[in-house]
């Protein structure tokens, strides 16, 4: 009898042991799946075509011992490196094909990015690695959106010239919303996440 109890006490110890292990491994996994979304995810920046944009690295100043990597897209290419020791304040933007060429600007005091006279070429992700007295990494997930035209209400039929036509056929110049307002006038609205244009 108590040769049993043992053993069912023994299989029980054995089953408990296996779930905190399951249990252990899942957390491991969430966690790694966690740290990798928040990676791709990061910090969400719009900016308009043309303008420029600043990546802070949320250091106010670089030490002698830092080491700053900037590297862009699902392949990682280094576009800037900082190695201060060594008085490394570098910008590789002749890297994929000259993209960034004569666009990328590093501050010698924060390590933060700058990119100036941005293009829909450069949507993506820019990832900020600092090694220092601590590693520190950052994502930045870039959205560049066109410059929006003003759009042109076009009469689509020559009825429309006529007070008295009961009907009349206009013709927004993008695809957008066509909004009526009072008094049979009607406005066309183009608009993207950052900005909008209007016609009335």
């Amino acid at each position: 009898m108590i040769h049993t109890s043992l053993s069912v006490f023994s299989n029980r110890l054995r089953s408990d042991t296996e779930q905190v292990k399951e249990m252990f491994h899942m957390f491991v996994l969430f966690f790694l799946c966690w740290c990798r979304l928040t990676g791709v995810f990061g910090e969400s920046v719009s900016v308009m075509e043309g303008d420029s944009v600043t990546l802070n690295t949320d250091v106010t100043e670089i030490h002698e011992d830092d080491d700053i990597l900037w590297t862009f897209g699902k392949e990682n290419t280094l576009i800037a490196k900082i190695n201060k020791d060594k008085q490394i304040f570098s910008t590789y933007d002749d890297v994929l094909d000259g993209r960034f060429r004569h666009r990328l600007k590093l501050d010698d005091q924060t390590g933060s990015l700058t990119i100036t006279n941005i293009r829909t070429e450069h949507t993506g992700v820019y990832d900020l690695e600092l090694n220092g007295l601590k590693l520190t990494s950052k994502a930045f997930n870039v959205s560049v959106h066109a410059r929006l035209p003003v759009p042109v209400i076009i009469s689509n039929s020559s009825q429309c010239s006529s007070s008295s036509s009961s009907s009349c056929s206009l013709v927004c110049s993008s695809v957008l919303n066509v909004e009526y307002q009072d008094k049979n006038t009607y406005s066309c609205v183009l608009n993207n996440p950052i900005s909008n244009q209007t016609t009335h």
